[in-house]
């Protein structure tokens, strides 16, 4: 049985930009939702999924347990934590400001959700639509997360100095060390000093935008940011999100309506329609009123316009995109790609892609990494070489003592 941890996502935002929404829909888990700003205190945690559409499942019957198949279309489990909305100055402790940004810690990447319409102000204060620009929400969020970041760097700074000028400790050690809570990896910390120009500069000797050009760029490595571009289905939405698009050309944006998904999947969990989370279409399966069937029409429209409502794209771009991350399956038997029961392709693993196949049979469970002799791609038969990373899809054999 895999006992990989499942990997975790961050859903952030200001207060009533549709966060609550976003992680309803994409855990239809019960949460509040109000357009009362603060609504969430305490975070969500809940399960959502990632969609794989390639998976070896659409052409052998399965029998999946550490994730779900509908139709040939995989979908892996994440981890969604829904922090409560970001005001400006949070990373000084306004609003409930520290206390939000301490539960991003172990999310290794993050979904800003962005009130595209503009209809709330930075504050999440209810606005006339089109009269706020959301390009400036993706600048104080992301300000708020490096400042945090710099003040977890500089706290304390005195004991760095000592130990790098006067212990003669490596920098990026004692970096490593201080920011090791928020899961920063060693390259994350040395790409930062080095881009910033701080490798070779005495801590002594650094100042406040010294702090601030570190933090941002060691979290830009270190907790990559997905920006999904929420309530599209308002004419101000769609707006918003070119204006998003071309503020930020190189960035992630995923068109969303988390009001269309939750919809959609209560439908779908009521017998009203069905629809596989991710899909750009549905179908009308059960009897409707007018009111519900003025809805699901305006929703198709968005689908066809957009693809899909935003929210599994958001997540899958989070997993894919932005961690780079890989899906494979682990099995015993490669003849009959089963574990030793016979269920056949029982596991799914998300792993970053550099990953070699030792690092997956320690993914799988600490004992069989360190028994580890060699792997198998179990479709092809070849001998997976130690230091080669596995691949997308990739059904492997793990060989032990």
């Amino acid at each position: 049985m895999v006992t990989q941890t499942r990997v975790q996502i961050g859903i952030v935002g200001k207060p009533n930009a549709g966060k609550s929404t976003f992680f309803a829909a994409a855990t239809m888990k019960d949460v509040k939702i109000s357009p009362t700003p603060f609504t969430t205190i305490d975070p969500n945690v809940g399960v959502g999924y990632v969609r794989i559409d390639d998976c070896p499942c659409r052409s052998v019957k399965c029998n999946p347990r550490s994730y779900t198949v509908a139709e040939g279309v995989c979908y892996a489990p994440v981890e969604l934590i829904d922090v409560a909305g970001l005001v400006p100055g949070a990373w000084q402790g306004r609003g409930l400001g520290n206390q939000f940004l301490d539960h991003l810690r172990r999310a290794p990447a993050l979904i800003h959700v962005v009130d595209a319409s503009g209809s709330t102000d930075e504050e999440g204060r209810l606005v006339k639509p089109g009269t706020h620009d959301p390009v400036r929400d993706v600048e104080f969020l992301e300000r708020e997360v490096d400042m945090w970041m710099a003040s977890i760097v500089r706290r304390d700074w005195d004991k760095v100095v000592r130990l790098v000028e006067f212990s003669k400790r490596n920098i990026a050690e004692v970096l490593l060390e201080r920011l090791a809570g928020l899961g920063m990896s060693r390259g994350s910390v040395e790409k930062a000093l080095e881009e910033s120009g701080l490798a070779k500069k005495p801590p002594s000797r650094w100042e406040d935008a010294d702090f601030y050009k570190f933090a941002h760029l060691a979290r830009s490595f270190s907790k990559p940011i997905v920006i999904a571009a929420n309530k599209v289905d308002l004419p101000e939405g769609e707006e918003g999100y070119k204006r998003l698009k071309k503020a930020y050309p190189n960035r992630v944006i995923i068109p969303t309506s988390a009001e269309a998904e939750l919809a959609l999947r209560r439908a779908a969990a009521k017998g009203l329609v069905k629809y596989k989370p991710g899909d750009g279409h549905f179908e009308v399966t059960g009897q409707v009123t007018p009111q519900q069937k003025a809805v699901l029409e305006r929703i198709a429209d968005l689908l066809k316009k957009w693809g899909g409502t935003g929210v599994v794209q958001a997540v899958n771009a989070a997993v894919f995109n932005a961690l780079q991350y890989v899906a494979v399956y682990p099995v015993e038997d490669e003849r009959r790609l089963s574990d030793k029961e016979g269920n056949v392709l029982p596991d799914l693993l998300l792993v970053p892609r550099t990953y070699t196949a030792r690092d997956v049979a320690y993914a799988i469970h600490t004992e069989l990494g360190e028994r580890f002799v060699a792997a198998l791609d179990a479709r092809s038969g070849r001998r997976l070489a130690s230091d080669e990373p596995v691949t997308h899809g990739l059904i492997i054999k793990i060989v032990a003592r």
